[in-house]
């Protein structure tokens, strides 16, 4: 066996990459299609990634359908002839020093299940679910065999993709195979139905453990083998799915060598950017995490591609936040390379190389946003938006209000995880444990600052309403009563005490929408702001004849907007409304928004810094504490108007326009301490500073602030 050992793997201290492969997806991929990826060339990707100095290249030597090198196990693409990819790319980037890491798709294997039907998952009720194997089937000495094959080629590492069970019903396989296996584990059969019981939650667990376990035997037959060769899984299970895909979040990031995630505007929207980075970045503290993004106007497998500008709006956002960025290109259909689009990677790639000092620094992050895979599950389930929009919506506010923010997960979280944050933020966090909520406890008693909304607390594991006394105590008021409606309204009085800053830009007295789950509680040692009111039915739907699906007006008030309490050294705010999932609904106005900064800014109101800047420019904060450097990164999303017209094949896809011109922008920036210097990396940036403050005019997709304070 090849036992290849660099002395640091190559990984390390890399920026910036390439991933690239022909595709036939789109086009309807015949495997028998001589033109396909018949001008796909080794040599010829080697010289673009020279020329727009990629650091390292993914090339792909296996999809779902063929390999591009000379396999005994996986038909090769027709269109190759004699000629082996693989071996040709290996070739070429020893000469240039440049790793080189295989591609290799492993769900859906199209040109295996024509043959071996008995790897396909099944349903409940015993048929085959198409496309999907089972990962306890037998596939794993398939795949094993594969990765010895192209094992024998001088690649670094490999990048396995596509590492799923489905991402919808049934959430789950009920094969021979996985039967057998649960119940030798769980010592009875495997549930007949989904119903979300205590034999249900073992059968999550068997689901996540399948993934983890395949993960687990395929990385140790690699290491055993070719030892110096990195591995990595693409991680489908960010913040849009998780159980339904069967990874947990922790559990997957620490099989491989280094997380991977993939981005994609076209499904999530353009902020979802950041909120993939920071939740990848929390999964492996400290390690290196990889962010994927593409070339292509809608998804991976189209042949356009996108405006510079757009590109670099991406680009330079995951920089900021950390990560190594790869750029997937997609070829033609016939394998040739795009030298526009190539043209535009290498202006993205000389940025991100000539701005390389200013990434990668200490995050400077204010508060933590606590997300809760657990309540993903449990209080989600089949309709995971109920918990998912809520921590979507809590990083839009803190972004859009330049709070800076990291991300906790329950799966890893610790005393010392929350003590690193001056403010931990439960976004509708249904689902606590006694172990949490003692461990928020001990945070808050200790002088720890702790912001809840929605139904916080309110559920246990298997998703039943959970034994209050722990989180009554914490929040200072008793529980009476969920509302059954999402389209409840909250007012805040104008009040002159120490709470007015919290209605700060709110009209007073003025009920407005936060289209959310809500509660009703009664105080106890809390003391209560404002009012929570129960939406309006007219008769027809009180009988449930009218429609509901339009946020009503308010109608009567049933409990407070909020409980404010104190608790030992710290502080409690509780909404029992939802303004967070307001913010990632279709009815998105500015007063939740506006409610969730001012909240930040009542429990914490001098912060280290404080950034002014429109709501479409994202600020990524950094610091070095040994020589009192700050920086902060500045990215402006401003793209012209548009939407998609009636009738789009692709409804379900968040289709957001494309930036096709610079920004221009003012930002004031404050620290608590004197400033001793301050740099801008733009020569056209406006900036004058005095003690405290800076006052810049922005030009560009992207600036970087350098600040030296005073200690």
């Amino acid at each position: 066996m090849n036992e290849r050992q660099p002395q640091n793997p190559w990984y390390l201290n890399k920026l910036v990459g390439l991933e690239v492969g022909p595709t036939g997806a789109q086009f309807g991929l015949d495997p028998q299609d001589t033109d396909f990826a018949h001008a796909f060339s080794g040599q010829s990707i080697v010289e673009q990634c020279m020329a727009v100095k990629a650091e390292y290249l993914v090339i792909w030597a296996k999809d779902n359908e063929l390999a591009y090198y000379n396999s005994q196990l996986v038909p090769k693409a027709l269109g190759l002839g004699e000629r082996d990819i693989l071996l040709e790319t290996t070739k070429a980037a020893k000469g240039v020093s440049l790793p080189v890491i295989a591609y290799c798709q492993l769900q859906y294997p199209t040109y295996l299940l024509r043959t071996h039907p008995q790897f396909l998952m099944h349903s409940i009720d015993g048929q085959q679910i198409l496309g999907r194997v089972c990962f306890n089937s037998g596939y794993l000495y398939h795949i094993k065999q594969v990765v010895d094959e192209i094992g024998q080629y001088e690649v670094q590492g490999f990048h396995f993709d596509m590492m799923d069970q489905g991402f919808g019903p049934p959430y789950g396989c009920w094969c021979d195979k996985c039967q057998a296996l649960f119940e030798a584990e769980y010592g009875h059969p495997m549930p007949r139905r989904i119903d979300w019981d205590t034999g249900w939650e073992k059968m999550m667990e068997f689901r996540y453990n399948t993934s983890a376990n395949f993960e687990r035997q395929l990385s140790q037959h690699i290491k055993s083998n070719w030892p110096g060769l990195s591995l990595d899984f693409n991680y489908h299970g960010g913040p849009p799915c998780a159980w339904e895909v069967g990874q947990r979040p922790v559990q997957h990031a620490h099989i491989g060598d280094f997380v991977t995630g993939e981005c994609g505007t076209w499904a999530f929207g353009p902020l979802q950017t950041s909120l993939n980075a920071l939740f990848l970045a929390a999964t492996k503290p400290g390690a290196v995490y990889q962010m994927v993004m593409q070339t292509g106007a809608r998804m991976y497998h189209d042949t356009t591609v996108r405006p510079l500008v757009d590109l670099r709006w991406e680009a330079l956002t995951l920089l900021a936040h950390g990560a190594q960025l790869t750029i997937v290109d997609k070829t033609a259909y016939d394998g040739q390379l795009n030298p526009v689009t190539y043209e535009r990677i290498g202006k993205v790639f000389t940025e991100a190389q000539e701005k390389r000092p200013h990434f990668g620094q200490s995050p400077w992050q204010e508060v933590g946003v606590y997300y809760s895979s657990t309540s993903r599950d449990w209080h989600g389930r089949e309709s995971p938006d109920k918990y998912q929009r809520s921590f979507v919506g809590a990083h839009r506010a803190l972004t859009y209000s330049h709070i800076p923010m990291g991300v906790l997960l329950d799966e890893n979280i610790s005393p010392r995880k929350l003590e690193n944050f001056p403010v931990i933020y439960l976004p509708n966090t249904a689902v606590l444990s006694a172990q949490e909520i003692e461990m928020l406890k001990e945070y808050v008693a200790n002088g720890g600052l702790l912001l809840a909304t929605g139904l916080t607390g309110l559920y246990t594991r298997p998703g039943q309403p959970a034994s209050l006394s722990n989180i009554e105590d914490l929040v200072g008021g008793k529980f009476i009563s969920s509302l059954p409606d999402l389209d409840n309204h909250i007012s805040l009085p104008a009040l002159n005490d120490d709470l007015s800053p919290i209605s700060a830009e709110i009209p007073s007295d003025w009920p407005f929408l936060v289209y959310g789950p809500a509660s009703v509680f009664e105080l106890t040692t809390a003391q209560g702001y404002g009012h929570l009111y129960r939406p309006h039915r007219t008769l027809k739907q009180r009988i449930g004849e009218g429609n509901f699906s339009l946020p009503m007006s308010s109608d009567e008030v049933i409990g407070p907007a909020m409980l404010i309490n104190n608790y030992g050294k710290g502080k409690v705010v509780y909404l029992p409304c939802s303004p967070d999932a307001a913010l990632a609904s279709e009815y998105r106005t500015v007063e939740p928004r506006l409610l969730l900064r001012n909240l930040i800014r009542y429990l914490r109101p001098n912060p280290e810094i404080d950034i002014a800047a429109p709501s479409y420019v994202e600020s990524v904060v950094t610091h070095d504490p040994s020589d009192l450097v700050w920086r902060i990164h500045l990215v402006g999303y401003v793209s012209p108007p548009a939407c998609t017209g009636p009738g789009r094949p692709h409804a379900n896809f968040v289709l957001p326009s494309l930036i096709e011109d610079l920004p221009m922008y003012q930002v004031r920036i404050n620290f608590n301490r004197p400033i001793l210097g301050v740099q801008t990396l733009n020569s056209d940036t406006e900036i004058r500073w005095s003690d405290n403050e800076i006052i810049l005019t922005v030009k560009d997709i992207h600036e970087t602030v350098i600040v030296k304070i005073n200690d």
